[in-house]
């Protein structure tokens, strides 16, 4: 067995494991697309991997596919503690932004340092979507839901009486900013939708 790989770190790895099974219970508000009930977390999470693989050619910039993938397993871990807050619904930013970070130390914290300290800094990056890698991904996490609203004949945005000019400007910057080519697509999906 490696040195670094003993039972000390088996059991944080182990009990991080453990804990994050958890975002299975976090529910959103977005429907699956065959409406049969909301979607979890954790589902959401694995939803965005697999955009990233399938769509990794649409980005706008080079990436790295790895890191990408890796920041859309994790960027929702927070929900654990923090609960999910969607896009349409009004609440204190900085009082979640604070519960996340709370959240991320707690959780990440559960790991061995230096693999707690390198999902960490990945969710960080992914909070602050400055690098190629982040923007792309926070394009494909805004881009996941506006694919269920628009197949479940509006979901969410029915709920919370969005319009056509809310759904561009809560939608639009995030996505353009990692795929113009994404954002023109769906762009027409949506207007298709509002008509």
């Amino acid at each position: 067995m490696p040195e670094s790989l003993n039972d000390k770190t088996l059991d944080k790895q182990l009990d991080f494991l453990r804990e994050i099974d958890q975002l299975k219970s976090v529910i959103r508000k977005s429907p699956l697309i065959d409406q049969s009930r909301r979607e979890n977390s954790a589902e959401h999470s694995w939803h965005l991997a697999m955009y990233a693989l399938i769509l990794k050619d649409s980005s706008d910039q080079n990436i790295n596919l790895d890191r990408v993938i890796k920041m859309l397993l994790i960027h929702d871990i927070v929900e654990i503690d923090a609960g999910d807050h969607p896009l349409h619904e009004t609440i204190d930013n900085s009082l979640q932004e604070e519960a996340e970070r709370k959240a991320a130390e707690r959780i990440f914290g559960l790991l061995p340092t230096s693999q707690g300290e390198e999902l960490k800094a990945l969710w960080y990056e992914f909070e602050a979507a400055e690098s190629h890698d982040a923007v792309f991904a926070k394009s494909l996490d805004r881009l996941q839901p506006l694919i269920h609203n628009v197949a479940t004949k509006g979901g969410t945005w029915v709920e919370g009486n969005v319009s056509h000019e809310q759904v561009k400007q809560r939608y639009g910057s995030v996505i353009s900013a990692g795929s113009k080519t994404l954002w023109g697509y769906v762009k027409g999906l949506v207007k298709k939708h509002f008509q």
